[in-house]
């Protein structure tokens, strides 16, 4: 391969590697033209772009993108799938794990996930996982979930606080109209006013009996005795 096409493999290899989000390596050896083509379709269906790829290019490349975790899965014969912002992981992690079962020859090395390199096993788990549409459904339930939580426990509050003005309005009204079947209606003599009683003579309260005074030893006993019997008078006459 001439320098110049070098140059421009690895200016794409460079661009793919930045613009994807996920790569997934493996080993490819044995693999028929057949089998190939049918996981690159796989691929293709979740938004994946399968290569096969010389790993001193790709060396250059990852080093020129900043994936430097790519380097270490770059031993041996390898393909790598790119997937991108607009592609499906899970679906193209689930064709790697199928085509790796069905086959029974390609070898999945690993991968890169948003710059963290991934493991054999991290990818086959990552393969039986919900499709995408699923997981994202979760992730907004999972989401949404406490804020719903935290609306319904502002508004039982103030739910509460509705229910017991309306019941009070209700007392309110059912108290209006009592007293209105009780007002007088227009017209109607109004009832007399009953007179006041006269308050009771307060009870008189009783003598009290006083102790006479003795008698002054110092008045003769014969004034006393004139004072006292009017015979006495008379006969004086």
């Amino acid at each position: 391969m001439k320098k110049e096409d070098k140059e421009q493999v690895v200016a794409e290899l460079t661009d793919r590697l930045q613009k994807a989000e996920t790569l997934l390596v493996a080993d490819y050896r044995g693999l028929t033209m057949p089998q190939i083509d049918t996981l690159r379709g796989r691929l293709l269906e979740s938004g994946a772009r399968f290569h096969v790829v010389k790993n001193t290019l790709t060396r250059r490349a990852a080093e020129a993108a900043g994936a430097d975790a790519l380097l270490a899965l770059l031993e041996g014969p390898s393909a790598i799938a790119f997937v991108e912002s607009d592609g499906d992981m899970v679906a193209a992690a689930k064709a790697f794990a199928d085509s790796a079962r069905d086959t029974r020859i390609l070898a999945i090395r690993g991968g890169v996930m948003s710059g963290r390199m991934m493991s054999a096993a991290e990818v086959e788990s990552l393969a039986t996982l919900p499709p995408i549409e699923v997981l994202r459904g979760q992730v907004l339930g999972a989401i949404i979930a406490p804020l719903n939580a935290i609306a319904g426990l502002i508004n039982a509050p103030l739910q509460n606080l509705y229910g017991l003005i309306d019941a009070r309005i209700e007392q309110l009204q059912e108290q209006g109209d009592t007293s209105a079947s009780a007002a007088p209606e227009p017209g109607a003599a109004e009832p007399e006013a009953a007179e006041p009683e006269a308050p009771e003579p307060a009870a008189a309260e009783p003598a009290s009996e006083e102790t006479p005074a003795e008698t002054d030893e110092s008045t003769p006993a014969d004034a006393t005795a004139s004072a006292s019997d009017p015979e006495t008078e008379t006969t004086e006459e």
